[in-house]
This record gives structure tokens, sequence and C-alpha cells, in this order.
């Protein structure tokens, strides 16, 4: 296991050097010959292991050097420093950080599959250490040469046909969101057009980022195609002028606004149920990957997934910086509203069902041109959910940590509602507090306006509010809507 391994020598990678047995007796040995004071000054051996037999050689080794120790402290032939020195390397050996063979998170060993890790290029990590196994990556640093000091502006400068750490060439502005802004740009060095995500010179937004590179490299290292998955490709990360930049392929509009432009100026409706059809399995294949790497999304929304070809009707999904391992301290803020999932809502233990909470709704919203459920309050989203879903289970609701927030004691909805100003003199039991909301009655085959079964079946399954009782993307792919041959523009 991980708890096996010692560290590896300086300069050398795992399977090279001596025994870790015999580094300390080597020590031990330096120690016995040496004279007075050389040896509690050296540095001790840092030697690979090689599993369960290098940690038995290397415990066995470490109770003959401490018997040897001994037996020459009795005889006099130790001063107190060899003695020193041989204790606290055998107490450094102990407490060494252990190189792994394996990748696995020791938290859900039993539970987390195993997958590969992006290659660290680093001669020491991954690294083990009280349990917890320790990665890194390479994050370059582009500079000018003999220049320092600040930027002049905190705001990355982008100017058109202006070329960006001598290689890209920005073309075009492609938008902005929260905490980047994006530019297409032309890579000098390989000629193809590229996506660069300009990050904003702020510590949270540069930590999110972080982490979206760390969780793009797990996913483009675990396929042999990431096309085929149906997932961002990433091609290059670096730090340059203060901001973190990061560099994927390029796709076109997102599904929010290619669904608008299509609703006001196309002359024919581009998402039908054929082209729903594929786009939907193309989703649930990305999902059904991302899954498998015990991955959850959690922000499955049209602005998040983007279009590769309109003719072939292939999209891929992107925005990974709000994505997490199941087995994380899980945030009880993800999700953007519309497509958040009841359990999230209520303050439940969620996994990656949320995904395919989120995913209904999409679906249902590329159909219809209209989102599914309106945020304008939690409240409100949450009476919808009731009038056209059904009612949330009694057990979510006796187990929801924030249902307290949303419900009277009798289970019906309600909102504080501002004191108006004439109001404001009444006494305090006389003012308006609160106000029900009665959810409107409806359902999702009415909101559909479809009498395609199988399809208005398929997005029941998906929005299924007991999140054990909603299929996973696997088991989704399995329905019958996805069956080929159906529509004549479909799979």
């Amino acid at each position: 296991g991980p708890g096996s391994f010692a560290p590896p020598a300086q300069g050398q990678g795992e399977g090279e050097g001596a025994d870790a047995g015999g580094g300390l007796a080597a020590t031990a040995a330096a120690a016995l010959a040496g004279p007075g004071g050389e040896a509690a000054s050296a540095a001790p051996p840092a030697v690979p292991g090689a599993g369960g037999e290098a940690a038995a050689a290397g415990a066995a080794s470490v109770t003959a050097a401490a018997a040897t120790t001994a037996a020459a402290a009795a005889a006099g032939t130790l001063n107190p420093a060899q003695v020193a020195a041989v204790e606290a390397n055998a107490a450094w050996q102990s407490a060494a950080p252990r190189p792994l063979t394996s990748g696995r998170k020791v938290r859900n060993r039993s539970k987390r599959p195993a997958y590969r890790y992006a290659p660290s290029g680093d001669d020491f990590y991954p690294a083990e250490y009280s349990g917890v196994i320790f990665d890194s990556f390479p994050l370059r640093v582009v500079y000018e040469r003999d220049r320092t000091g600040f930027e002049e502006s905190k705001e990355f400068p982008i100017q058109m046909n202006s070329v960006i750490a001598a290689r890209y060439q920005v073309l075009n502005y492609l938008g902005s969101a929260a905490f980047s802004r994006a530019v297409q740009c032309h890579d000098l060095q390989t000629g193809q057009m590229v996506c660069m995500k300009i990050i904003k010179n702020d510590k949270d937004f540069i930590d999110q980022s972080l982490d979206e590179i760390k969780i793009l490299k797990i996913i483009n290292a675990n396929t042999g195609n990431v096309d085929e998955m149906h997932c961002l490709r990433l091609i290059d990360y670096m730090y340059h002028k203060e901001h973190l930049i990061i560099i994927t392929e390029l796709l076109r509009d997102n599904l929010y606004e290619f669904s608008r432009y299509n609703r006001e100026h196309g002359p024919d409706p581009y998402f039908t149920l054929g082209h729903l059809q594929r786009i939907t399995k193309q989703l649930l294949t990305a999902l059904r990957y991302v899954h498998g790497l015990w991955l959850i999304h959690a922000d499955l929304k049209p602005e998040n997934v983007l279009v590769k070809s309109y003719s072939r009707v292939e999209v891929k999904l992107i925005d990974f910086g709000s994505s997490c391992f199941v087995d994380d301290r899980l945030s009880s803020y993800v999700q953007s509203r519309s497509y958040r999932a009841p359990e999230v809502i209520l303050g439940l233990p969620y996994d990656q069902k949320v995904d395919i909470w989120s995913l209904g709704c999409v679906i249902a919203e590329l159909w219809t041109g209209y989102v599914l459920f309106q945020n304008d309050s939690v409240q409100s989203l949450l009476a919808r959910v009731v009038g056209i879903i059904g009612k949330i289970p009694r057990h979510m609701m006796e187990a929801g940590r924030f249902v307290p927030n949303y419900f009277i004691q009798d289970g019906r909805l309600f909102r504080e509602v501002a004191v108006q100003p004439q109001d404001a003199g009444l006494p305090l039991d006389q003012q308006p507090r609160i106000q029900q909301l009665l959810p409107k009655r409806s359902s999702l085959r009415q909101r559909m306006r479809t009498d395609d079964e199988e399809f208005v079946d398929f997005l029941e399954c998906l929005l299924r509010i007991d999140p054990t009782e909603r299929p996973t993307a696997a088991e989704a792919l399995e329905h019958k809507w996805l069956t080929p041959g159906r529509y004549s523009d479909g799979l």
C-alpha cells in the first residue's frame, strides 16, 4: 500500500538506489566509523522503497541499527552525538513522506475508481504523508527578460492583432464571465486556432481556476480521445503579466446564445426533437465519463455547453471551475439557481445525480425556449418544482437543513415580505411578515406541449425530485427515447 514506500533519493526515480534498510544501516555505519560530531550534522539519506518487502526490510534494518547503536554505546565506542545521529535518522525514516505507485486517494480507497493522473514532472510527487496524497503540476511563468516591477494595470491588456507571450496572436474578443475574459487566438507555434481564457487578477478567481486546470488534466489524461467524451480539450496554461491563462480548443456559441439567436433570427427551429436527441446523448456520454472519474460537474447549464459543429450537431461540456470530487467536503452553494437540484436547495447530501437534474432542465429549456424553473427567489423556484413535478418526499423535508428557511411547519411554502411604509408604525405582531406561496398546478407534459410520450417520460425520469430515483448517466443512456431511428434528423 502507499504507506509502504519510502521517499526517492534526490535525482532518482522510483526503484533506483538502495533499499530503506541499506540506507539506515549505512548511516549507522558512518556514525560508528566517523569522528565525533560529523555524523550528527550529516543529512539523512533518502531512499526509495519497493512495496511491502522494502517496508519490512526497512523495519528490520531500523531494529538492527538500533541494536547495534545500543551495543556500541554500552561498549563506549559511540559518543552522545553519534548516538543522537542514528536515533534522529530512525525518527526521520518513520515520518518522511512516501512516494506512490498508484494515484488513488487514501480517503475512499474502496469506492473511488482507479484512474490515471497526468504526470507531475516532479521527482518527488506524488507522495503520501499521514494518509494524504500530495501531487503537483508545473505552472510556467512567462515573463519579459531584464524587466521587473508590477504591471501598469491589474486588468490584462487585450488588443486586436497583438501577440501574447510571443506565441498567441489575438484575433477576436469572445466574451467575459464573472472571473475571466476569453479571446480567440492564432497559435503561432502550431498554426491552430485556440481559445485563451484570461483569469482576472484576484486570488479567489486564480485558486478556482487552478482547480479547473487540475480537473481538466484528469479529464484529458484518462481517455485516448477527449473529443469522443464530448469534454473540453486542454492545450496549455501559464502565468503571464500577473494573470493565470488557460488555453483550450476553440469552440462555437454556447447553447444559451445560440438558442436565443435561432429563436429570434433562425428561419427554421434548430432544436428539433431529433437534434435534442443527439445533443442529449453527447451530454450524457460526457457525464458518464466525468462521473466515472468520481467528479461532479456541478454547474451544467446552457451557457456551459458549447457547439463544436452546427451542421453535425456536435456539442461539448465546458467550465469545470465549480466541479468537485464526490468525496470532497461539498459546498452547500453549487449550481446556477434555475438548474439547482432539490437536494441542494434543501440542504441535503448530494452526489452526481445533481448533474442529471440540471440536464433535464437544460433539455426542457432548449425544447420550449423558456427556463423551466424561473428563479426570482428560491421559494418561487420550489413552488414551481412542486407545481410541475410534484410534492417533495417527506424524508427529504424532514432531513433538509434549509427546509425551515422556506417552509412553514405544516409543509406550506412561505417567504418573508418587506414591511411597507404604511405598515411601519404598526406593532410588530400586526405587521405582515410572511406570504404563502401556492404552487400553480401544472405538469411536465403540459409544459412540453408534445405528444411524444417517450420524450416526456425521459424528462420525467431526469427530473425526479428524490435523487435516489433519478437514473445515472449510464442508465439514462439506455432510455427508449435515445433509440436510433426515431427521428429523421436524430440518432
